[in-house]
């Protein structure tokens, strides 16, 4: 498990932007090349930043963010931002919160089963959610795990009527001190993204409404 969350600074110098996004371009590329008829795991950068408001981080924003501070390999990361704002877009979740659970649920680490069966990223647990989770599904996706995580996560809300903090009990089955993980968590990851110096008005902040 990695604590070392915010030891380096300059993460988004404009250098290793440079560097980490040629990377990635030729992580996709090797990717579309290497997997002959199966589609591209990765989806059209415009695909979901068309949809989503003007200043959330994109895919490749939240790819060089885990690559650095969580030491996540570039291509996993890159699966892992794009799934994450396929479901913010969908749950009208922020972002930020989802990235957040999944630190405190797995750090990340989409092979991560629990004592108690939960899996994945998003440590969903199959058997008390057995009518959105199929047999078939695959729990170490991450593109199906944040997608399956995020909706229970979003149904908690709504039922909580938009009460976060009861939200984030009902998620991790009352786990003392769960909801302040999470917000410490976000906080962190905010900060990684240089939220602080952006507009709290602006249209990100009030598009998601978790």
């Amino acid at each position: 498990m990695n604590n070392n969350f915010g030891d380096r600074p300059g993460v988004r110098t404009p250098g290793f932007r440079a560097i980490v996004f040629a990377t990635l371009l030729a992580a996709s590329s090797l990717n579309v090349m290497t997997c002959g008829a199966e589609e591209s795991i990765v989806a059209p950068p415009d695909a979901v930043a068309e949809a989503l408001p003007a200043g959330t981080p994109t895919a490749e924003d939240i790819a060089t963010m885990l690559n650095v501070r969580f030491h996540i390999g570039l291509h996993e990361a890159l699966k892992i931002g794009e799934a994450v704002l396929n479901a913010a877009r969908r749950d009208t979740i922020s972002p930020f919160l989802l990235l957040a659970v999944i630190a405190v649920e797995s750090d990340f680490n989409r092979f991560a089963v629990s004592v108690t069966g939960a899996r994945g990223l998003m440590q969903v647990l199959p058997s008390q959610h057995k009518d959105i989770v199929l047999r078939t599904a695959d729990l170490t996706d991450t593109g199906t795990n944040v997608s399956i995580g995020s909706s229970i996560l979003h149904d908690y809300i709504e039922a909580s009527d938009g009460d976060v903090h009861d939200a984030l009990l009902r998620y991790s089955g009352g786990a003392r001190g769960y909801p302040r993980r999470v917000a410490d968590r976000m906080s962190m990851i905010k900060m990684a993204f240089d939220v602080h110096s952006r507009d709290p008005n602006s249209q990100a902040a009030a598009t998601f409404r978790y």
